[in-house]
């Protein structure tokens, strides 16, 4: 009693069908697989791209706070240097005042001692006050 070749063939039907699902199951396995290394990298590429874009922004806001500290600093000093320069201006216009008021009282021979006298009182009181402090 042999085996028929029709049940041969079914089962050889049998183990090519299991053999074939087998195949189909690795397969998708594989697929799964590489769909998630995929997706892992595709992942970390993006995680990757959107650090770099960040330090770019980051560097790119430093620089415009660097550049808005860099203004401000020489709007500052250029306000600074008009007040030097206004003061300046003003100490000179007193000084040329002052000289042409002293060339005028030095030749006035009625003024003069009294007014040389009265500034040199000034200056004992200042050193007499400033000595006794």
């Amino acid at each position: 009693m042999g085996i028929s070749d029709n049940d041969v063939q079914k089962q050889l039907r049998h183990m090519m069908a299991f053999i074939e699902q087998e195949a189909n199951e690795k397969a998708e396995e594989i697929d799964a697989k590489a769909e998630e290394e995929f997706n892992i990298e595709k992942g970390r590429l993006v995680q990757q791209q959107r650090q770099k874009i960040m330090e770019f922004y980051e560097k790119k806001e430093k620089q415009v706070e660097l550049q808005r500290k860099i203004q401000s600093s020489n709007s500052l000093n250029e306000g600074r240097l008009l007040c030097l320069k206004a003061r300046e201006d003003h100490i000179r216009n007193v000084l040329d005042e002052a000289r042409m008021n002293l060339s005028k009282i030095s030749n006035d021979q009625a003024r003069y001692p009294a007014i040389l006298k009265g500034l040199i009182m000034q200056v004992r009181f200042y050193f007499c006050f400033y000595e006794c402090l």
